[in-house]
């Protein structure tokens, strides 16, 4: 992360006023969220499908509103029936949002404009400007040039709801220039502000005289990460980077003179020069190689994990201190399973420092804690486990040949085989602190799905949900839960795009009556 704003005397002093109210809100949020689990996880309760769309252009989500038509139409979930919010003009191809992030007022912060306090749409177009749009009227409150010199083209947060990172495309040489020996020094660029109000930390340029044979570089908490074709992956503070490379401090909306021309930083067509060249390879604070250039933090303390860089080796996993590199007691891991999709591992969003691994027909949730009489170690212990249901088949099955003659055959099942109930999604609800898992059978020609909510502390299964719609595994799918909603979104084959909400209904009178026959 890049140097850290002060907050002013006003701000320190409305912290500490409001930390009186924020802290019994929270009380409050967290007993009504608590009521809201309950009524979620309830018998009687059904999700039921509302509404159905489909799309030209692909369908995003984000906290209670559905994008359409690249960012430019938002609907509403939070009604009985979605309902269109807003809907902004209509622009050409080189206007489009090409992403997005959501943004949402912290409490207690003092803001210099009103509209500050709503939730912004942090939107970056085709043609390179960054837009701040109101999330509930779609009009632009703020919009920055970024540059001429280059084609932005990702947002993610580096530090989230504070920090944003802007990633360009990678340059790509030329044919006749590659066939010349000329390779384009530079691959890409980041440029990375804070955010409302916003204020530029700088943009990097990321060059292979400098990194050497680099193909990815992100920015995550502060880190930027380089990745490498050898399956090396570098981390360097980004912090240390621009104090000591920034080649002079830029400030959004003022005049600025740079390489014999003169312009204001962020208005078109100045834009914003990139200010941080780095001339000297800087010392990594971590480097480590991985198949794939898979790697995570987490833990606590600190763990990461890799597979090791052997293409034999995958679906292996090594968990791993971050402090000296040791493996941790069982910490390799590895799902034995045949399937045609791999396992995959992460840590558990909701900052307990455990693992969570997920293969085709069980989930396993892992628990990170000291060696007994050894607390410089740390082990690996299943906390629990999700299995799918599944029925043990015979898997010997005799054929009858026209003469009558009986054969055997032997085989053996894929663990995603696509008539056995299959793990596809898992996500965790953090604010009813419920996991969600997604299971698919194939029955008949089509195949069914169903979510199912489970205790994130003890696993077990709370609450089955049965998706209406088909689900072609084929497909590619994205399933949100969120509070009291349900949101499937599948893309088809040709870019069509469908929507499928459900919302959650409460049947007093059926609890009512299971009440009485008990």
């Amino acid at each position: 992360m890049g140097p850290a704003r002060k907050p002013n005397v006003c701000q320190r002093l409305s912290r500490r006023a409001l930390g009186f109210f924020s802290s019994d809100a929270g009380v409050v949020q967290r007993t009504n969220l608590g009521i809201l689990r309950a009524l979620v996880c309830q018998e009687s309760t059904k999700f039921k499908n509302v509404w159905t769309t489909h799309s030209k252009s692909p369908i995003a989500y984000e906290r209670g509103r559905i994008y359409f038509d690249n960012y430019r139409c938002c609907v509403s979930s939070v009604a009985l029936e979605p309902r269109k919010l807003y809907e902004m003009p209509k622009c050409s191809k080189s206007e489009k949002i090409e992403d997005a992030l959501l943004w949402e007022c912290p409490v207690g912060e003092l803001l210099p404009n009103p509209s500050d306090y709503k939730s912004s749409l942090i939107a970056l177009t085709a043609h390179n400007w960054l837009l701040r749009i109101s999330a509930t009227t779609g009009k632009v409150l703020e919009k920055i040039y970024l540059a001429s010199y280059c084609k932005f083209r990702y947002l993610s947060w580096d530090t989230p709801q504070e920090v944003i990172a802007v990633k360009s495309a990678q340059n790509k040489s030329s044919a006749l220039a590659r066939q010349a020996g000329i390779q384009q020094p530079v691959l890409l660029y980041l440029a990375v502000f804070h955010v409302l109000p916003f204020s530029l930390i700088g943009i990097l340029e990321i060059n292979k005289k400098i990194f050497g044979n680099v193909t990815d570089a992100t920015l995550s908490h502060g880190i930027l990460i380089v990745m490498y074709s050898s399956g090396l992956v570098r981390l360097y503070s980004f912090q240390a980077i621009t104090e000591q490379f920034m080649q002079q401090k830029l400030d959004l909306g003022c005049a600025c003179r740079w390489g014999g021309t003169t312009g204001t930083v962020g208005e078109a067509p100045f834009g914003i020069p990139c200010n941080i060249k780095i001339t000297d390879a800087p010392s990594p604070l971590f480097e480590v190689s991985s198949l794939e250039n898979a790697f995570q933090i987490g833990g606590h303390p600190w763990h990461y994990i890799i597979t090791p860089n052997k293409k034999k080796q995958k679906g292996v996993f090594h968990i791993c201190a971050l402090k000296d590199n040791s493996l941790a007691k069982n910490g390799i891991q590895e799902m034995e399973c045949c399937s045609l999709e791999s396992d995959w591992i992460y840590f558990h969003p909701d900052a307990s420092g455990r693992i969570i691994h997920v293969g085709p027909n069980q989930v396993k949730v892992l628990k990170l804690n000291e060696v007994e009489n050894n607390s410089a170690q740390h082990q690996i212990s299943e906390d629990f486990v999700i299995l799918a249901n599944r029925e043990n088949k015979n898997e010997n099955l005799p054929t009858v040949t026209a003469s009558g003659r009986v054969v055997k055959k032997k085989f053996n099942l894929l663990d995603d085989d696509p008539e056995q109930e299959t793990f596809k999604i898992v996500d965790y609800e953090d604010e009813l602190d419920l996991l969600s898992v997604v299971a698919v059978t194939q029955i008949d020609a089509e195949g069914k799905a169903h979510l199912d909510f489970h205790c994130n502390e003890y696993g077990t299964l709370l609450k089955s949900i049965p998706l209406v719609e088909s689900w072609d595994v084929t497909y590619n799918h994205e399933v949100y839960f969120d509070r009291d909603l349900v949101l499937h979104i599948e893309q088809k084959p040709s870019r069509v795009f469908s929507c499928y909400v459900y919302q959650m209904v409460c049947d007093p009178g059926e609890e009512k009556e299971t009440t009485n026959r008990s």
